[in-house]
Protein backbone atom coordinates (compact mmCIF):
# COMPACT_ATOMS: atom_id res chain seq x y z
CA UNK A 1 0.00 0.00 0.00
CA UNK A 2 2.83 2.31 0.82
CA UNK A 3 4.49 1.44 -2.51
CA UNK A 4 1.34 2.50 -4.43
CA UNK A 5 1.22 5.85 -2.56
CA UNK A 6 4.88 6.48 -3.33
CA UNK A 7 4.34 5.86 -7.04
CA UNK A 8 1.32 8.20 -7.02
CA UNK A 9 3.37 10.97 -5.42
CA UNK A 10 6.08 10.59 -8.06
CA UNK A 11 3.55 10.80 -10.88
CA UNK A 12 1.98 13.98 -9.44
CA UNK A 13 5.43 15.57 -9.01
CA UNK A 14 6.36 14.90 -12.63
CA UNK A 15 3.06 16.42 -13.79
CA UNK A 16 3.64 19.61 -11.75
CA UNK A 17 7.23 19.97 -12.97
CA UNK A 18 6.08 19.53 -16.56
CA UNK A 19 3.46 22.24 -16.15
CA UNK A 20 5.97 24.64 -14.67
CA UNK A 21 8.43 23.95 -17.49
CA UNK A 22 5.70 24.53 -20.08
CA UNK A 23 4.70 27.83 -18.48
CA UNK A 24 8.30 28.97 -18.31
CA UNK A 25 8.80 28.07 -21.96
CA UNK A 26 5.65 29.92 -23.01
CA UNK A 27 6.70 33.04 -21.05
CA UNK A 28 10.11 33.02 -22.72
CA UNK A 29 8.50 32.55 -26.08
CA UNK A 30 6.11 35.48 -25.37
CA UNK A 31 9.01 37.72 -24.35
CA UNK A 32 10.93 36.68 -27.41
CA UNK A 33 7.96 37.44 -29.64
CA UNK A 34 7.18 40.82 -27.96
CA UNK A 35 6.70 43.51 -30.64
CA UNK A 36 8.85 46.61 -30.35
CA UNK A 37 7.34 50.13 -30.34
CA UNK A 38 8.63 52.42 -33.11
CA UNK A 39 10.00 55.62 -31.54
CA UNK A 40 11.83 58.78 -32.54
CA UNK A 41 14.75 59.57 -30.25
CA UNK A 42 17.04 62.52 -29.73
CA UNK A 43 19.84 63.65 -27.48
CA UNK A 44 19.82 66.83 -25.37
CA UNK A 45 20.89 69.98 -27.18
CA UNK A 46 23.56 72.25 -25.78
CA UNK A 47 22.06 75.74 -26.11
CA UNK A 48 23.13 79.13 -24.89
CA UNK A 49 19.99 80.41 -23.20
CA UNK A 50 20.32 84.04 -22.18
CA UNK A 51 17.12 85.86 -21.42
CA UNK A 52 14.29 86.63 -19.07
CA UNK A 53 11.55 84.09 -18.43
CA UNK A 54 8.31 85.70 -17.18
CA UNK A 55 4.65 84.81 -17.07
CA UNK A 56 1.43 86.74 -17.45
CA UNK A 57 -1.88 86.76 -19.26
CA UNK A 58 -3.45 87.86 -22.51
CA UNK A 59 -5.31 91.16 -22.40
CA UNK A 60 -7.28 93.06 -25.01
CA UNK A 61 -5.47 95.79 -26.88
CA UNK A 62 -8.17 98.25 -25.82
CA UNK A 63 -10.63 97.89 -22.94
CA UNK A 64 -13.35 100.29 -21.82
CA UNK A 65 -15.62 100.37 -18.79
CA UNK A 66 -18.83 101.84 -20.19
CA UNK A 67 -20.46 104.36 -17.85
CA UNK A 68 -22.43 107.62 -17.93
CA UNK A 69 -22.08 111.14 -16.57
CA UNK A 70 -25.73 111.55 -15.60
CA UNK A 71 -27.90 110.10 -12.87
CA UNK A 72 -31.11 108.31 -13.77
CA UNK A 73 -32.88 105.01 -14.18
CA UNK A 74 -31.61 102.72 -16.90
CA UNK A 75 -34.57 102.27 -19.22
CA UNK A 76 -33.03 99.66 -21.53
CA UNK A 77 -29.87 97.65 -22.23
CA UNK A 78 -29.73 96.44 -25.82
CA UNK A 79 -26.73 94.06 -25.59
CA UNK A 80 -25.52 91.12 -23.53
CA UNK A 81 -22.10 89.58 -22.80
CA UNK A 82 -20.62 88.01 -25.92
CA UNK A 83 -22.33 90.37 -28.36
CA UNK A 84 -20.15 91.92 -31.05
CA UNK A 85 -20.91 95.64 -31.37
CA UNK A 86 -19.77 98.30 -33.81
CA UNK A 87 -18.49 101.77 -33.04
CA UNK A 88 -21.41 104.14 -32.41
CA UNK A 89 -23.93 101.34 -31.77
CA UNK A 90 -26.53 102.05 -29.05
CA UNK A 91 -25.81 99.98 -25.92
CA UNK A 92 -28.15 101.38 -23.25
CA UNK A 93 -30.53 104.27 -22.55
CA UNK A 94 -31.17 106.29 -19.39
CA UNK A 95 -34.40 108.12 -18.48
CA UNK A 96 -34.15 111.72 -19.74
CA UNK A 97 -37.57 113.30 -19.19
CA UNK A 98 -36.16 116.02 -16.93
CA UNK A 99 -33.47 116.87 -19.49
CA UNK A 100 -36.03 117.06 -22.29
CA UNK A 101 -37.98 119.56 -20.18
CA UNK A 102 -34.82 121.53 -19.55
CA UNK A 103 -34.08 121.51 -23.28
CA UNK A 104 -37.54 122.96 -24.00
CA UNK A 105 -36.86 125.79 -21.55
CA UNK A 106 -33.49 126.47 -23.14
CA UNK A 107 -34.98 126.49 -26.63
CA UNK A 108 -37.50 129.08 -25.44
CA UNK A 109 -34.68 131.18 -24.00
CA UNK A 110 -32.78 130.97 -27.29
CA UNK A 111 -35.88 132.06 -29.22
CA UNK A 112 -36.44 134.99 -26.85
CA UNK A 113 -32.80 136.08 -27.05
CA UNK A 114 -32.85 135.77 -30.84
CA UNK A 115 -35.88 138.07 -31.07
CA UNK A 116 -34.30 140.57 -28.68
CA UNK A 117 -31.11 140.55 -30.73
CA UNK A 118 -33.10 141.29 -33.89
CA UNK A 119 -34.84 144.26 -32.24
CA UNK A 120 -31.55 145.54 -30.87
CA UNK A 121 -29.94 145.31 -34.30
CA UNK A 122 -32.72 147.42 -35.86
CA UNK A 123 -32.44 149.97 -33.04
CA UNK A 124 -28.71 150.22 -33.60
CA UNK A 125 -29.21 150.74 -37.35
CA UNK A 126 -31.85 153.44 -36.79
CA UNK A 127 -29.86 155.35 -34.16
CA UNK A 128 -26.78 155.20 -36.35
CA UNK A 129 -28.72 156.92 -39.13
CA UNK A 130 -30.08 159.49 -36.65
CA UNK A 131 -26.59 160.14 -35.34
CA UNK A 132 -25.26 160.61 -38.85
CA UNK A 133 -28.03 163.17 -39.50
CA UNK A 134 -27.18 164.83 -36.15
CA UNK A 135 -30.62 163.90 -34.76
CA UNK A 136 -29.21 161.73 -31.95
CA UNK A 137 -26.47 162.39 -29.45
CA UNK A 138 -23.28 160.40 -28.94
CA UNK A 139 -24.58 159.28 -25.54
CA UNK A 140 -27.76 157.81 -27.05
CA UNK A 141 -25.79 155.95 -29.74
CA UNK A 142 -23.36 154.51 -27.15
CA UNK A 143 -26.28 153.28 -25.01
CA UNK A 144 -27.81 151.55 -28.02
CA UNK A 145 -24.47 149.89 -28.86
CA UNK A 146 -24.01 148.66 -25.26
CA UNK A 147 -27.56 147.32 -25.21
CA UNK A 148 -26.94 145.53 -28.51
CA UNK A 149 -23.80 143.90 -27.10
CA UNK A 150 -25.70 142.81 -23.97
CA UNK A 151 -28.52 141.28 -26.00
CA UNK A 152 -26.10 139.34 -28.20
CA UNK A 153 -24.22 138.09 -25.11
CA UNK A 154 -27.48 136.78 -23.68
CA UNK A 155 -28.20 135.09 -27.00
CA UNK A 156 -24.77 133.44 -26.98
CA UNK A 157 -25.28 132.32 -23.35
CA UNK A 158 -28.62 130.76 -24.28
CA UNK A 159 -27.04 128.93 -27.22
CA UNK A 160 -24.22 127.58 -25.04
CA UNK A 161 -26.76 126.43 -22.47
CA UNK A 162 -28.54 124.59 -25.27
CA UNK A 163 -25.24 122.92 -26.23
CA UNK A 164 -24.77 121.85 -22.61
CA UNK A 165 -28.24 120.30 -22.43
CA UNK A 166 -27.69 118.49 -25.73
CA UNK A 167 -24.38 117.13 -24.44
CA UNK A 168 -26.03 115.85 -21.26
CA UNK A 169 -28.81 114.31 -23.34
CA UNK A 170 -26.16 112.49 -25.37
CA UNK A 171 -24.95 110.80 -22.16
CA UNK A 172 -28.39 109.24 -21.76
CA UNK A 173 -27.83 107.40 -25.05
CA UNK A 174 -24.82 105.21 -24.29
CA UNK A 175 -22.99 104.14 -27.46
CA UNK A 176 -19.97 101.96 -28.18
CA UNK A 177 -16.74 104.02 -28.35
CA UNK A 178 -15.10 101.41 -30.61
CA UNK A 179 -15.83 98.09 -32.29
CA UNK A 180 -15.51 95.19 -29.89
CA UNK A 181 -17.25 92.55 -27.83
CA UNK A 182 -19.24 92.98 -24.61
CA UNK A 183 -17.44 90.96 -21.93
CA UNK A 184 -19.48 91.80 -18.83
CA UNK A 185 -22.73 93.48 -17.82
CA UNK A 186 -22.75 94.95 -14.31
CA UNK A 187 -26.36 96.15 -14.00
CA UNK A 188 -29.79 95.40 -15.43
CA UNK A 189 -32.50 97.63 -16.88
CA UNK A 190 -34.36 99.44 -14.10
CA UNK A 191 -31.26 100.04 -11.99
CA UNK A 192 -30.20 103.52 -11.01
CA UNK A 193 -27.17 104.77 -12.93
CA UNK A 194 -24.75 107.11 -11.19
CA UNK A 195 -21.96 109.18 -12.74
CA UNK A 196 -18.87 107.01 -13.23
CA UNK A 197 -20.64 103.77 -12.26
CA UNK A 198 -19.68 100.98 -14.71
CA UNK A 199 -22.60 99.58 -16.68
CA UNK A 200 -20.76 97.11 -18.92
CA UNK A 201 -17.25 96.22 -20.13
CA UNK A 202 -16.17 96.39 -23.77
CA UNK A 203 -13.03 94.80 -25.22
CA UNK A 204 -11.50 95.21 -28.65
CA UNK A 205 -11.62 92.02 -30.72
CA UNK A 206 -8.68 90.30 -32.41
CA UNK A 207 -6.24 92.80 -30.95
CA UNK A 208 -4.43 91.20 -28.03
CA UNK A 209 -1.33 91.83 -25.96
CA UNK A 210 0.53 89.77 -23.40
CA UNK A 211 0.73 91.56 -20.05
CA UNK A 212 3.68 90.27 -17.98
CA UNK A 213 5.45 91.25 -14.76
CA UNK A 214 9.21 91.75 -14.98
CA UNK A 215 11.25 91.57 -11.74
CA UNK A 216 13.56 94.42 -10.80
CA UNK A 217 16.65 92.27 -11.41
CA UNK A 218 15.74 91.83 -15.09
CA UNK A 219 14.07 95.11 -16.02
CA UNK A 220 17.31 96.71 -17.26
CA UNK A 221 17.60 93.93 -19.85
CA UNK A 222 14.27 94.77 -21.47
CA UNK A 223 14.36 96.93 -24.60
CA UNK A 224 11.31 98.29 -26.41
CA UNK A 225 10.49 96.80 -29.82
CA UNK A 226 12.72 93.78 -29.14
CA UNK A 227 11.33 90.33 -29.96
CA UNK A 228 9.81 88.03 -27.33
CA UNK A 229 8.75 84.40 -27.60
CA UNK A 230 5.20 83.81 -26.31
CA UNK A 231 3.84 80.38 -25.35
CA UNK A 232 0.11 80.05 -24.58
CA UNK A 233 -0.44 77.51 -21.80
CA UNK A 234 -3.97 76.57 -22.85
CA UNK A 235 -3.34 75.87 -26.53
CA UNK A 236 0.41 75.23 -26.47
CA UNK A 237 0.86 77.67 -29.37
CA UNK A 238 4.23 79.43 -29.61
CA UNK A 239 4.86 82.58 -31.63
CA UNK A 240 6.96 85.74 -31.64
CA UNK A 241 5.78 89.17 -30.50
CA UNK A 242 7.44 92.50 -29.74
CA UNK A 243 7.74 94.52 -26.54
CA UNK A 244 5.31 97.42 -26.99
CA UNK A 245 5.26 99.01 -23.52
CA UNK A 246 7.34 98.92 -20.35
CA UNK A 247 6.19 100.65 -17.18
CA UNK A 248 8.83 103.02 -15.76
CA UNK A 249 7.67 102.43 -12.19
CA UNK A 250 6.78 99.48 -9.97
CA UNK A 251 5.21 101.53 -7.21
CA UNK A 252 1.68 100.34 -7.83
CA UNK A 253 2.46 96.80 -9.05
CA UNK A 254 4.06 95.13 -6.06
CA UNK A 255 7.67 95.74 -7.06
CA UNK A 256 7.16 94.28 -10.54
CA UNK A 257 7.49 96.25 -13.76
CA UNK A 258 4.55 95.66 -16.10
CA UNK A 259 5.34 95.10 -19.76
CA UNK A 260 3.00 94.68 -22.73
CA UNK A 261 4.00 92.50 -25.66
CA UNK A 262 2.15 92.82 -28.93
CA UNK A 263 0.65 89.71 -30.51
CA UNK A 264 0.42 89.41 -34.32
CA UNK A 265 -3.14 89.57 -35.66
CA UNK A 266 -2.76 86.21 -37.42
CA UNK A 267 -2.04 84.55 -34.05
CA UNK A 268 -5.06 86.10 -32.32
CA UNK A 269 -7.72 83.91 -33.95
CA UNK A 270 -7.81 81.23 -31.22
CA UNK A 271 -6.92 83.47 -28.28
CA UNK A 272 -9.12 84.88 -25.55
CA UNK A 273 -8.42 87.53 -22.95
CA UNK A 274 -7.33 86.02 -19.64
CA UNK A 275 -5.38 83.07 -21.05
CA UNK A 276 -2.07 82.48 -19.24
CA UNK A 277 1.21 82.73 -21.15
CA UNK A 278 4.93 82.13 -20.65
CA UNK A 279 7.19 84.70 -22.28
CA UNK A 280 10.89 84.45 -23.03
CA UNK A 281 12.62 87.81 -23.59
CA UNK A 282 16.23 87.75 -24.85
CA UNK A 283 18.65 89.85 -22.84
CA UNK A 284 20.13 92.94 -24.43
CA UNK A 285 23.36 93.20 -22.44
CA UNK A 286 26.41 92.35 -24.57
CA UNK A 287 28.68 91.99 -21.56
CA UNK A 288 26.63 89.16 -20.09
CA UNK A 289 28.06 85.71 -20.71
CA UNK A 290 25.76 82.67 -20.71
CA UNK A 291 26.84 79.09 -20.11
CA UNK A 292 25.85 76.11 -22.23
CA UNK A 293 22.65 74.49 -21.01
CA UNK A 294 21.07 71.15 -21.91
CA UNK A 295 17.58 71.48 -23.35
CA UNK A 296 14.99 68.99 -24.59
CA UNK A 297 11.62 69.37 -26.41
CA UNK A 298 8.63 69.97 -24.18
CA UNK A 299 6.67 67.23 -25.98
CA UNK A 300 9.10 64.57 -24.72
CA UNK A 301 8.52 65.35 -21.04
CA UNK A 302 6.45 62.86 -19.00
CA UNK A 303 4.54 64.36 -16.06
CA UNK A 304 3.20 62.35 -13.12
CA UNK A 305 1.86 64.55 -10.33
CA UNK A 306 4.82 66.73 -9.30
CA UNK A 307 7.45 64.59 -11.04
CA UNK A 308 8.86 65.11 -14.54
CA UNK A 309 10.84 62.62 -16.59
CA UNK A 310 11.69 61.17 -19.99
CA UNK A 311 11.98 57.66 -21.42
CA UNK A 312 15.67 56.94 -21.95
CA UNK A 313 16.60 54.30 -24.55
CA UNK A 314 19.50 52.04 -23.55
CA UNK A 315 21.85 49.88 -25.61
CA UNK A 316 19.42 46.96 -25.36
CA UNK A 317 16.63 49.07 -26.96
CA UNK A 318 14.58 49.01 -23.78
CA UNK A 319 12.80 52.18 -22.58
CA UNK A 320 13.58 53.25 -19.05
CA UNK A 321 11.69 56.03 -17.28
CA UNK A 322 14.18 58.57 -15.94
CA UNK A 323 13.07 61.28 -13.52
CA UNK A 324 14.72 64.63 -14.26
CA UNK A 325 14.69 68.16 -12.88
CA UNK A 326 13.68 70.92 -15.28
CA UNK A 327 14.49 74.63 -15.38
CA UNK A 328 13.38 77.52 -17.56
CA UNK A 329 11.21 77.09 -20.62
CA UNK A 330 12.20 78.80 -23.86
CA UNK A 331 9.62 78.45 -26.61
CA UNK A 332 9.05 74.73 -27.24
CA UNK A 333 12.18 73.61 -25.33
CA UNK A 334 12.92 73.30 -21.64
CA UNK A 335 16.16 73.38 -19.69
CA UNK A 336 17.36 70.16 -17.99
CA UNK A 337 19.05 70.87 -14.66
CA UNK A 338 19.85 67.30 -13.65
CA UNK A 339 19.06 63.64 -14.35
CA UNK A 340 20.06 63.42 -18.02
CA UNK A 341 23.45 63.27 -19.73
CA UNK A 342 24.26 64.92 -23.05
CA UNK A 343 25.10 61.56 -24.66
CA UNK A 344 21.87 59.78 -23.62
CA UNK A 345 19.04 59.18 -26.09
CA UNK A 346 15.45 59.78 -25.04
CA UNK A 347 12.07 59.21 -26.68
CA UNK A 348 10.58 62.26 -28.41
CA UNK A 349 7.64 60.59 -30.20
CA UNK A 350 6.24 57.06 -30.21
CA UNK A 351 3.85 55.22 -32.51
CA UNK A 352 2.49 53.18 -29.64
CA UNK A 353 2.37 52.94 -25.86
CA UNK A 354 5.76 53.28 -24.20
CA UNK A 355 6.22 52.10 -20.63
CA UNK A 356 9.08 51.36 -18.29
CA UNK A 357 10.90 48.33 -19.73
CA UNK A 358 9.13 48.40 -23.11
CA UNK A 359 11.07 47.24 -26.14
CA UNK A 360 11.47 49.97 -28.74
CA UNK A 361 12.87 50.31 -32.25
CA UNK A 362 14.43 53.59 -33.29
CA UNK A 363 12.91 55.24 -36.35
CA UNK A 364 15.00 57.78 -38.20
Amino acid sequence: MKRVNYISILIVSFVIMGSLFACSSSEKEAVGNEQSVPVVVATPSSDNITGVQVSGEIVAGQTAMISTRVMGYITSITVKPGDLVKQGQLLATIANDDMLAKKAQVEASVAEATAAAAVSAKDLERFTQLYNSQSASVKELENIKLNNQSVHSKLEAARQMRNEVNAMLAYTQIKAPFTGVITKKFVEAGSMANPGMPIMALEQVKSFQALVSVPESDVMSIVLNEKAIITVKTTGATFTGAIAELSPSSQFSGGQYLAKISIPDKEAENLKAGMYVNVFIPRNGKEEVSSATLTIPLESVIKKEDLTGVYVVGANNLASLRWIRLGKTSGDRVEVLSGLMKSESFVVKAEGRVFNGAKVSVVK
